[in-house]
């Protein structure tokens, strides 16, 4: 019962008067282990329709508790058995409704207050009570905030080391991590066997390569144009680490910066799909990026039969301090037609295209969307070694590629891409990106439809 339930420790907790603050160490200690087994061992599934059952039993609960619980969802005439009865959401209806919705009863402005602070000191400890606080990174116009309570951390935490980990709990393990901002999520990864480094992208990148230098992970996360720049790094013999895994975060990973990185480490790259709305998915050892459908209930709003390029609307059954229901993301996901070998019968993503405000569109009535996918496909076909690129849909009429100032721009290129794209496509000097806490894309529109 307890395996399959965790909320039953968690009324242990409540029950119990023993638990004094050496004592929830203890406890959180524990339970991050049982949160480990669990997704290690406990959730697997032998079939689809096994994994549609939990599915179910999990939604049915956590609406429940919704209905229950969210002051917001609580004065509506829901139903637990219908998930289409409930409203559907996403950040903008998440930030004008966070009063109401959150179950800790804190509000948007003092959140706010909390999390812009860290930013700003770069001390990322303080709490609300005992609720974590962050900001996303804001790239799809609003900056959200999440809130999370202590025992949705450890479970985190015991999901994540169950997933990343190339090794059991048990063992030594240093992982470096680099990201815009370090939360209390990521920290509660560490214990004396699990060393864990934040490296704040706001700081020099030299001086991350002389401590990465020092420190020499077992594990490496980062953004893909980390990731790229510290191989870079590598195969000039300025670096002389050796990971026994790498796993790219926050950004798409392309095909050819895959292919770089893994070519000079020596390892297969692995992906973790994470938002402040959940962890969506994470690859297995097969290198195959799978939803966590044990997670969360994935639909999926189509947007190319053809292809299978969905938006993904996200339940996940374990948020109970920030609800979130029927929360449809900003991003394209590729479906995978293939079966993977692992056994996982959660699907599996070809690939994650990058924002839907980063679809391009071709003059006409209706305008035509053109994908992201394409003109990157496009690019690398004809220049399949240029590194970094960008190309810009100015308006509805201009566009501009930008390659480096060493690489000349094959006239068959441009004529394949005005057949895609048919406006005014202009060559550019591409600079750099100086700022690595800023998402890099290689498609971007700076006009709204």
């Amino acid at each position: 019962m307890l395996f399959t339930n965790p909320f039953c420790f968690s009324q242990l907790a409540r029950s119990t008067n023993f638990i004094h603050a050496r004592g929830r160490i203890m406890f959180y200690k524990f339970l991050t282990f049982f949160y480990y087994l669990r997704a290690k061992y406990g959730l697997r599934f032998s079939s689809r329709a096994q994994l549609e059952r939990y599915q179910q039993k999990q939604l049915k609960r956590i609406l429940r508790y919704m209905k229950n619980h969210s002051p917001f969802y609580h004065t509506k005439n829901l139903s637990d058995k219908d998930l289409s009865s409930w409203p559907c959401m996403d950040k903008r209806v998440l930030m004008t409704h966070f009063d109401e919705l959150n179950t800790a009863n804190i509000p948007l402005e003092q959140a706010q207050h909390v999390a812009r602070q860290a930013e700003t000191t770069r001390d990322f400890t303080p709490k609300i009570g005992k609720y974590s606080v962050g900001l996303s990174s804001g790239t799809s116009g609003i900056r959200g905030v999440f809130l999370i309570s202590p025992r949705e951390q450890v479970q985190w935490s015991g999901t994540i080391l169950a997933k990343m980990l190339p090794h059991s709990i048990f063992c030594k393990q240093k992982i470096a991590f680099f990201l815009r901002a370090d939360n209390n999520l990521y920290e509660s990864v560490k214990s004396r066997i699990i060393q864990f480094k934040f490296f704040d992208l706001k700081k020099p990148f030299e001086q991350h390569i002389s401590t990465l230098q020092i420190f020499r992970p077992d594990i490496l996360v980062a953004p893909p144009m980390v990731l790229y720049l510290l191989a870079q790094a590598q195969e000039q013999g300025k670096l002389h680490i050796s990971p026994i895994k790498i796993i790219s975060v926050a950004d798409v990973l392309y095909d050819d910066v895959k292919q770089y990185i893994s070519r000079i480490f020596k390892q297969k790259i692995h992906q973790i799909y994470q938002a402040t709305e959940g962890l969506i998915a994470c690859t297995c050892a097969h290198g195959h990026l799978h939803l966590n459908e044990e997670l969360m209930l994935v639909q999926q709003k189509c947007l190319d039969k053809n292809s299978g390029r969905f938006i993904p609307i996200l339940t996940d059954f374990n948020r109970t301090t920030q609800p979130i229901i029927r929360y449809e993301l900003n991003d394209m996901l590729t479906l995978s037609s293939k079966p993977c070998p692992c056994g996982n019968p959660s699907l599996v993503i070809e690939r994650i295209e990058g924002r839907c405000d980063d679809v391009l569109y071709a003059p006409g009535n209706p305008l035509r969307p053109v994908f992201p996918d394409f003109i990157v496909r496009l690019v690398l076909q004809y220049l399949p070694f240029v590194g970094n690129f960008q190309f810009r849909q100015i308006s509805l009429t201009n566009a501009q590629l930008a390659l480096p100032v060493d690489v000349k721009c094959p006239p068959e290129l441009l004529t394949q891409l005005k057949q895609i794209l048919p406006i005014q496509i202009d060559v550019a000097e591409y600079r750099p990106a100086t700022n690595l806490t800023r998402k890099q894309k290689r498609v971007v529109r700076e006009f709204s439809v």
